[in-house]
């Protein structure tokens, strides 16, 4: 048919960079992300947030059912330096028809942060999305309130959509405003370019 490009092939995959690997997430990761994920401060902006043993196996099982779905493929992000690992990713949402998948649910240890470690690990996702899976958008998305995220998003080159009113259910019961941001295909050569750049 006109117009229909062929659907993506989502499987798990572990992606090597130069400081970071993202490999496919699994139960048996919880005790390494227990190490650092219990930090209130790295889910103030957030849907979930994993404070305890229960939540946080709540919340890698959310993105393995994503997996198994076909509609997400979770990762955590090794430090390659000490074999260690430092955080958490995904592609959610992910369209195979359309070419369409988000990146998000990132969370990096708070030592971590301000380093090459969030910013490699959106690299090895974006490379593996665009030219891999031959993805058509990208999507990233962000509480409206959360500054620090949204300087993050632009500052890599990903373009400005607009807010999505009341869109997702926040932690503490409120409704949460959420700032949307793609990039397409056509300008990922520009925005790898400045990602390379900024390692």
């Amino acid at each position: 048919m006109a117009g229909i490009t062929t659907p993506l092939r989502i499987a798990p995959v572990t992606l090597t960079g130069r400081f970071v690997r993202l490999e496919p997430l699994t139960r048996d990761h919880v005790d390494a992300l227990a190490s650092f994920a219990y930090e209130p401060s790295l889910w103030t902006w957030t849907a979930m947030q994993p404070l305890d043993r229960p939540s946080l196996e709540a919340w890698v099982e959310e993105g393995l059912a994503g997996g198994r779905g076909g509609t997400g493929l979770p990762f955590v992000t090794v430090l390659i330096e000490k074999n260690l690992v430092v955080g958490s990713t995904r592609f959610l949402n992910i369209s195979a028809r359309d070419g369409r998948m988000e990146i998000g649910a990132t969370v990096v240890a708070p030592e971590y942060q301000r380093s090459a470690v969030n910013t490699e690990a959106k690299l090895l996702m974006l490379r593996h999305a665009f030219e891999i899976l031959g993805a058509t958008r990208v999507e990233l998305k962000t509480h409206k309130l959360n500054e620090k995220s949204r300087r993050a998003i632009e500052r890599i080159g990903a373009q400005f959509e607009g807010i999505h009113r009341k869109h997702m259910l926040h932690h503490d019961g409120s409704r949460r405003d959420t700032a949307w941001y793609s990039i397409l295909d056509d300008e990922w050569p520009a925005v790898k370019a400045r990602l390379e750049g900024m390692l």
